[in-house]
């Protein structure tokens, strides 16, 4: 079992992260800017963490990260734009201010825009539309990929609240994405490959359990997702609903 540190463990994903993680008996730290929003199960079971990770100081941050074998963090919302960034940094900085040997395995968060697209090294987030919302999934991944920290980034497209189908069922890749798009989208411009990365989208929307799951089991110091983005689908044949999605289709 691991000590595992959690950031961002009020939100959607981070719940079912701390979740698993206790039933898994993992020993498990939460840092949270508001405790109460830990379900009361959750704070009788984790060791809680008080702090605003936009405003703490780096070098408590640095000093919290020590003391764990792994950091998950789920914190932010690319919709926040420069902000994620810039809290994105601040992790990522205090975390490498530690020695090689205190550096956790750490687990962060993009979406399915930052996998490519084709062994060309297009991306989603190349693409006109998703670009304007998503280019911090693309800053914070140039941040991580400079840094030597045993990092991996979980790419899913848009998570919803449903039971989970198990990863012995999902399409897990590596960089690229887990659903393929025509061979011949490569060689046509942006503007003409959104519409089918949109008709894929669907086939990645995944359960929050599922995300969470993915993650907690790959711990293992340089294991075979160290440094990758890694993506998320259904079984081939499935799609997934989700209302934002019909309501904003350049969401991944």
């Amino acid at each position: 079992m691991s000590k595992i540190l959690i950031l961002g463990a009020t939100g959607s994903l981070g719940r079912h992260v701390t979740q698993q993680a206790v039933s898994a008996n993992h020993e498990v730290s939460a840092l949270v800017r508001t405790p109460s929003r830990l379900p009361a199960e959750l704070r009788e079971k984790v060791a809680v963490h008080q702090a605003d990770l936009a405003k703490t100081p780096v070098s408590d941050l640095s000093t919290l990260f020590r003391n764990h074998e792994v950091v998950i963090s789920t914190a932010g919302l690319v919709t926040e734009g420069q902000i994620f960034v810039d809290l994105m940094d601040r992790i990522v900085t205090g975390l490498e201010s530690l020695p090689d040997q205190d550096r956790p395995v750490c687990w962060f968060m993009a979406g399915a825009a930052l996998l490519d697209l084709d062994d060309g090294g297009r991306k989603g987030v190349d693409l006109p539309r998703v670009a304007s919302t998503y280019w911090p999934h693309r800053a914070n991944f140039d941040r991580i990929r400079q840094t030597t920290l045993d990092w991996r980034i979980l790419c899913p497209g848009p998570m919803v609240e449903q039971p989970p189908l198990g990863l012995a069922q999902m399409r897990i890749s590596l960089d690229r994405l887990p659903v393929q798009l025509p061979s011949f989208t490569r060689s046509l411009p942006g503007a003409l490959v959104l519409p089918f990365f949109v008709q894929r989208v669907p086939e990645m929307i995944v359960s929050y359990a599922d995300a969470a799951a993915l993650m907690l089991s790959n711990l293992t110091p340089n294991g075979e997702m160290s440094r990758h983005r890694v993506g998320l689908a259904l079984p081939v044949g499935m799609r997934g609903q989700k209302e934002q999605w019909a309501a904003q289709p350049n969401a991944a």
